[in-house]
């Protein structure tokens, strides 16, 4: 994502009026007014840099509003937290809403880590600190950020305290903004002051010899040694104290002048807090386990990014609170509060736009540098894409790619075209045709070519299995797909051959609120497909070692039809225990038999239909070995599909739901005649009527 250089100046802080009874309405209504346009104006731009986040955009400027547009109805820190997969654009979005408002000399980013950007031991480690070396005035607005949230945990895997030595005061600080002295430290420094003095009136009493010990045969008397604060210990007083006097002057002080100030402090007890309640607080992170394990999949260049963004978008709040349960206790998970906004990961359009927009700017670039003008085919376009996305990594690939990929491109075809002349007007044209790049220049009416090799990796590993294995993986996959189109009535989400993640190749699938009894035996059924369509085409005895992975999963997931959801005649949980308190039932080996069965049986039914959609099967087959993938509206149409909506989808329940409550009157209208009907009106005008009886009552059928 692009970010550029803006010096907005902050605009002036509103003040209260004189009389809160008698506000200067008009004065008021212009700053709402003023403050609202330049909030559309801001979110505007941002649109306009940050490609794929509007949504995202639009969120934190709702809530950001009143602190920006009213500050003074704001009492305690307004807090934003922003989570999502690296490369998104969080820090990013934070620093130039900051900038673009104005806020850049009250801003305070912290590496929660506490060791990043410079950051140590012997800096601050406490967030007051931090504020307090900052330009945020105590009692003004001013914008924190809170980064790498998730390094910063106090609870372990298990649940229990993990020691925290930096930025404690954060809770403090999030809670309503007051951060009380640290009265510990208060007492430390008298400790000091009185440990000091104690060894200097002993070093009196004993006349001890100083360090220098001996000198020409005579002892040296001992020198009262004089308490002295350090420059940290010093900065911490005066801070906390509220102090005026500069840090020099502070350091000499006297331990009575220390203590004397020490005891005015606890008198006054009148501005003890330190006032940050006006800040704008963003808290970013990663939390790894709102994503399961796709946030860990850095290899994972195959996945489509639209594929990836649907699952991404559907995170809720409820999956972020349950992911900082596994680094927080309950009470401070409260006080990050409920504005938590997920970026989903970037859609394939907003990596278009990316690529086209970093193009651009690469050939502008050479253009002033070489005199060279380009123009680039989509194909380049699209080998950049294939190449550099990877949708669990953002945006940072990417860049990296198209900095390697193109810049290399574009010096290769600017020296060709130098050599042959080209005048300032004439531009080259650039597009992709395998892993050659084709440069074109027509001068004179007369056109030259040239061709460069270009380094695309990916693309190399993508095609590396030979004639073979791409027919076995081809059958392998176009069986999977298969049957679950028949069986579900939808096409795959994905289903590829050329892979660069891993030897193989996969299909996913749409996900499921919830799965019936029929879901689960057609689940099964696509999982044993790779092997039914391996014994189909190759016969049994060349079926591969592939669906290892399969069998595994087909078997789960019997084990689970069978032992823990009911669905085959025993409604026992059965499985194994080593707690005497879990009421389970224990015996495995009884299941084991009709675990067996039912996977025979549905790999029968998915041979059987396979068998009987032959011609279908050989056209995926042939799709994949064309094409490596097939997206979802090209296999509907090899084997007729109708669209589908996307997203979740179940069986129809509602439908059901409604045939159910329908069936009484059904039934009551097929068996009776309208002689009964004045009788049943009767029934029902008595409401003090005793209960009929319960046979009496049935309706005939």
């Amino acid at each position: 994502m692009m970010e550029t250089q803006d010096t907005n100046a902050r605009p002036q802080e509103p003040e209260m009026p004189q009389n809160a009874m008698t506000p200067d309405t008009d004065a008021l209504r212009r700053q709402l007014a003023e403050r609202t346009e330049r909030l559309h104006t801001v979110a505007a731009t941002l649109k306009q840099e940050l490609f794929g986040i509007d949504a995202v955009i639009d969120r934190v400027i709702e809530s950001v509003r009143a602190w920006y547009v009213l500050p003074q109805i704001v009492t305690r820190p307004v807090i934003v937290c922003l989570w999502g997969l690296t490369g998104t654009g969080k820090t990013q979005l934070v620093r130039r809403l900051t900038q673009l408002l104005g806020f850049y000399d009250r801003f305070v980013e912290v590496q929660m880590d506490g060791f990043s950007h410079g950051a140590s031991h012997w800096g601050p480690s406490a967030i007051s600190g931090m504020l307090a070396q900052s330009g945020v005035p105590e009692g003004a607005p001013g914008v924190l950020v809170l980064d790498e949230f998730q390094r910063y945990r106090t609870v372990d895997k298990q649940a229990n305290d993990v020691k925290v030595e930096r930025y404690q005061d954060v809770w403090a600080l999030l809670s309503d903004g007051k951060l009380p002295p640290p009265l510990s430290l208060l007492g430390e420094i008298e400790s000091s002051i009185a440990s000091a003095a104690y060894d200097a009136d002993q070093a009196d009493d004993d006349g001890e010899d100083d360090e220098e010990g001996e000198k020409d045969g005579k002892k040296k008397p001992a020198r009262r040694k004089r308490f002295r604060l350090s420059t940290w210990q010093a900065e911490e007083l005066r801070r906390n104290l509220k102090l005026r006097e500069p840090l020099t002057t502070v350091m000499a002080w006297s331990p009575d002048e220390v203590l004397q100030r020490l005891r005015d402090f606890r008198e006054s007890q009148q501005h003890w807090e330190t006032d940050y309640s006006r800040l704008l607080v963003f808290v970013c992170g990663n939390l790894d386990g709102m994503y399961e394990d796709m946030a860990t999949r850095v290899e994972d260049c195959d996945t489509d990014a639209d594929v990836f963004h649907e699952l991404t978008r559907k995170l809720s709040v409820i999956d972020v609170k349950k992911a900082l349960a596994e680094r927080f206790r309950p009470e401070q998970i409260a006080r990050l509060g409920n504005n938590h906004v997920v970026y989903p990961s970037l859609s394939r359009a907003a990596y278009e736009q990316l690529i086209r927009r970093a193009c651009a700017r690469y050939v502008e670039e050479a253009h002033a540098s070489a005199g060279v003008g380009f123009e680039l085919h989509d194909s380049v376009y699209a080998q950049l894409y294939a190449n550099g996305v990877f949708p669990a990594q953002g945006t940072r690939p990417l860049f990296s790619s198209v900095h390697a990929i193109l810049s290399a491109m574009l010096v290769n075809a600017a020296l060709w075209a130098l050599e042959c002349g080209a005048s300032a007007g004439e531009r080259v044209q650039l597009r992709m045709c395998g892993t050659q790049l084709q440069a074109r220049l027509t001068q004179a009416g007369v056109m030259r070519e040239r061709s460069f090799e270009v380094p695309l990796d990916l693309n190399q590993v993508r095609r590396r299995a030979g004639e073979d294995f791409r027919a076995l993986l081809a059958v392998h996959e176009a069986g999977h797909g298969l049957a679950y189109a028949l069986l579900f009535g939808r096409p795959p989400l994905e289903i590829k051959i050329n892979l660069a993640s891993f030897e193989g190749g996969y299909n996913s699938y749409a996900e499921r609120k919830a799965w019936s009894r029929q879901n689960l035996l057609d689940g099964i059924a696509v999982t044993l497909a790779g092997r039914a369509a391996e014994q189909l085409v190759f016969g049994e005895a060349m079926c591969s070692s592939g669906a290892e992975a399969d069998l595994r999963k087909a078997t789960a997931s019997a084990a689970r039809f069978v032992r823990h959801l009911g669905f085959a005649g025993r409604l026992s949980r059965t499985d194994v225990t080593t707690d005497a308190d879990d009421n389970l039932n224990t015996d495995i080996a009884a299941t084991n038999v009709p675990i067996e069965a039912l996977l025979g049986e549905q790999m029968a039914r998915v041979s059987s239909l396979l068998d009987a959609h032959r011609a279908s099967l050989l056209a995926v087959v042939d799709e994949l070995l064309a094409a490596g993938a097939i997206a979802p509206m090209r296999f509907a149409e090899l084997l007729g599909l109708q669209p589908v909506p996307a997203g979740e989808w179940l069986d129809g329940y509602a439908a059901k739901l409604a045939l159910f409550r329908m069936q009484p009157l059904l039934a009551r209208a097929e068996g009776t005649d309208t002689a009964a009907f004045p009788r049943r009106r009767k029934r029902r005008r008595s409401s003090l009527a005793p209960a009929p009886d319960a046979r009496a009552a049935a309706p005939s059928r």
